[in-house]
């Protein structure tokens, strides 16, 4: 298993998930690539431009429906 922290920073807000809408996807880029992005799942405010800390950087998130 990984153990390094990625950072990636968030360069979309594609829209609200989970049953309540309690969950925000979002698209980010890795800041040590440039040329990786990968869709992931937030909890909590986001917004375009901040800076997410990925303890697991492999696992993509289903595109919502």
């Amino acid at each position: 298993m990984n153990s390094e922290v990625k950072y990636a920073t968030v360069i979309k807000v594609i829209g609200r998930t989970g049953s309540r809408g309690q969950v925000t996807q979002v698209r980010v880029q890795f800041t040590d690539d440039s040329k990786r992005q990968i869709t992931r799942n937030v909890k909590g405010p986001i917004r375009e431009g901040d800076i997410l800390t990925l303890t697991e950087s492999e696992r993509e998130a289903r595109r919502l429906r």
